[in-house]
């Protein structure tokens, strides 16, 4: 028993406590980064090739902080490769000059984390208890994982880089479960973030397995209620959404046209709003690395 609890501990830490290589730029990495709202974590800033205290930078803060930059440790073996994209659009000068900051997932309470919080009271039972109890562990949390990125992670990566601290300059991004807290993100501070790109954002919600029909009726339209009265302002914010069809992309469609009509209605236009639909492409960092120039160059272009 001992020898098992040493190896799983052993392999845990292999995952986990890894520091990610670069082919671009370089990486700052905090360990177990503490937070009086959620659980410690790492947290990876990966710095443009020639980064200087000298010079003022834009931020891009990501979800899955993990999965970003260096595939020999991520657990499928794929990662966004977010260095080589970003450090060529830099040099390429097709965006500002940014940092990237790699907030990672905790694993168990990834979707407590990235669910958002504040339309679960109008949710109807008995969805409300299954989403609950079997998708969110019982801990709802994506308040205080917002809180924890607002008021503790930002506040200290200002202090210890050379940043832009405004909202012009500061921008959101995930894909999945990660898109819709990029989302939720700018919705429930869009004094501080100017910019979300929400990449195959998970727009059902939830499993349709576990609930069926109702995933919709119950869950999604709640959270386009909200997003009815709660999405910022067009005339200062940028929101970038995307899709594909295969294996979890093959969801999405028809919920992200519901959305597109919102966005519309409250008066987005191509200047500030852009849906891109992807054929053939699937949900994976594979396919996110393929395009997430995109999403990049519309947020900080220069």
């Amino acid at each position: 028993m001992k020898i098992s609890i040493v190896v799983a501990l052993f392999f845990t830490c292999f995952l986990y406590c890894q520091v990610p290589k670069v082919s671009s730029g370089k990486i700052e990495h905090f360990e177990n980064f503490k937070s009086n709202f959620v659980d410690a974590r790492n947290i990876d800033v990966w710095l443009p090739d020639g980064y200087s205290d000298k010079e003022k930078y834009a931020v891009l803060y990501m979800h899955d902080g993990q999965m970003l930059f260096d595939a020999d440790i991520t657990w499928n073996k794929q990662s966004w490769e977010v260095d080589e994209v970003a450090g060529k659009l830099i040099t390429e000068n097709k965006t500002q000059k940014f940092i990237v900051v790699g907030i990672w997932n905790n694993g168990e309470y990834r979707h407590s984390e990235y669910f958002p919080q504040r339309i679960i009271k109008d949710i109807p039972e008995p969805t409300k208890k299954i989403l609950v109890e079997e998708q969110l562990k019982n801990k709802p949390q994506s308040d205080n994982y917002l809180k924890f990125l607002v008021t503790e992670v930002k506040p200290f990566i200002d202090k210890t880089f050379a940043t832009k601290t405004d909202r012009k300059n500061t921008f959101v991004a995930g894909s999945s479960m990660g898109g819709l807290i990029s989302l939720y993100a700018i919705c429930e501070y869009p004094k501080v973030f100017g910019g979300a790109a929400c990449i195959s954002t998970h727009t059902p919600m939830i499993m349709k397995e576990k609930l069926g029909a109702v995933a919709d009726a119950d869950i999604a339209s709640k959270f386009r209620d909200y997003l009815k009265t709660q999405l910022p302002n067009p005339k200062n914010h940028k929101i970038y959404f995307d899709y594909g069809d295969k294996t979890l992309d093959s969801f999405y469609k028809p919920f992200q046209e519901k959305i597109d009509a919102i966005m519309i209605e409250k008066g987005f236009t191509s200047k500030n709003w852009i849906t891109k639909f992807f054929p053939g492409k699937d949900h994976s960092e594979n396919s996110w690395n393929e395009r997430f120039n995109i999403p990049l160059e519309f947020l900080m272009k220069n």
